[in-house]
């Protein structure tokens, strides 16, 4: 009688949100590669465009931004997140893609939100090849030798993220003497209101960063 070939296991394809090369318990942050917000909200199917994107992240970073897995249970505000994001981080700007980083980690170190600290820092750290920069943006961006065009760039920002009843024509004019344009100042506010939006979406989900991010840059 001849045996029964045993089938070979399935091999379970990795998940998205995982680091490349590490298993799901090899460090503390692990829990937050699988349970990325306290809401249970289901995904939903993805768009082709948003299943393209997520496709090029894979392909790009070797993984999914858990923010845009938590916001996949609705393709519309997927979309527009996705497109606000990638014109205020990417688009043509007076401002540098590192000079937007360091925006979004000052703003979300004022804000103690721990999504965009862990990955925001995590872009400063790899955009600049500074791991100290990153650090410092997430820690006290004061403390970090600035220039003086970024040292008023920030300062603006965290006011406006702290206390925007203050913000006065004088505050615009010290941007203006450090080399901004009246184009750059909108971009600078616009870069601020939106990580203050995502710090409070984050906040108020337990939103929790990719584990990958923590080694990067280092």
């Amino acid at each position: 009688m001849a045996k029964k070939v045993k089938k070979p296991n399935k091999v379970k394809k990795p998940s998205t949100t995982s680091p490349p090369g590490k298993s799901a318990s090899s460090n503390a942050a692990a829990g937050d590669d699988t349970k990325i917000t306290a809401l249970d909200l289901p995904a939903a199917k993805l768009s082709p465009a948003m299943q393209a994107y997520f496709d090029k992240c894979i392909e790009k970073l070797g993984f999914v931004p858990n923010v845009l897995a938590a916001y996949a249970f609705d393709n519309a505000k997927l979309e527009t997140f996705v497109a606000l994001h990638n014109d205020l981080m990417l688009a043509p700007s007076g401002l540098s893609k590192l000079e937007r980083e360091m925006i979004a980690v000052a703003v979300s170190s004022h804000n103690r939100c721990y999504y965009c600290l862990v990955a925001h820092g995590a872009a400063v750290r790899t955009t600049s090849s500074d791991p100290v920069l990153g650090e410092l943006m997430a820690m006290n961006y004061r403390a970090a030798r600035l220039s003086k065009r970024q040292r008023a760039m920030l300062d603006f920002a965290v006011k406006l993220t702290a206390e925007p009843w203050l913000i006065e024509e004088e505050d615009r004019e010290r941007l203006r003497r450090a080399g901004f344009s009246n184009h750059d100042i909108w971009d600078i506010a616009a870069v601020t209101g939106f990580f203050n939006m995502s710090n409070r979406v984050a906040f108020a989900s337990d939103m929790r960063p990719n584990s990958v991010y923590h080694r990067q840059g280092r």
